[in-house]
């Protein structure tokens, strides 16, 4: 197996514009896209994030992500922490070419799916040719 096979990648701590009553890290969580002619996909990997603690706000063509940790283990000495816990946060700029009404949100097992569809103008077409 060739050195650049696997990389080890460390999570990204960020410092968000908005205030935070929790004294918790916030990391920008690892994102996928892939576009298809219909949609662009968006996956985001958020471990230790339930469905019920993802909000996902659309204004002035900024989408917002955060996801919010649920903290087990109080009153519990931390002995060895290998793995960073903390809150995600990202934000992306939309174009024109997504229609922000459609926007659909999914989460599975620390994963969420966020399909954003084109607008119909902006979606290739077949032009018929037609015999005059």
């Amino acid at each position: 197996m060739a050195e650049k096979d696997i990389e080890v990648r460390e999570k990204k701590e960020v410092q968000t514009q908005s205030e935070t009553t929790r004294n918790i890290p916030v990391y920008v969580p690892a994102v996928d896209i892939y576009e298809t002619e219909e949609a662009l996909t968006l996956v985001a990997d958020m471990p230790g994030v339930s469905p019920e603690n993802v909000d996902i706000d659309i204004r002035d063509d900024q989408l917002t992500i955060r996801g919010t940790v649920t903290l087990e283990g109080e009153g519990e000495t931390v002995l060895l922490r290998e793995y960073g816990v903390g809150d995600y946060f990202r934000q992306f700029t939309l174009g024109r070419i997504i229609d922000q009404s459609k926007i659909e949100a999914a989460m599975k097992n620390g994963v969420l799916t966020l399909t954003l569809p084109k607008v119909d103008k902006a979606r290739p077409r077949k032009v018929e040719v037609k015999l005059a």
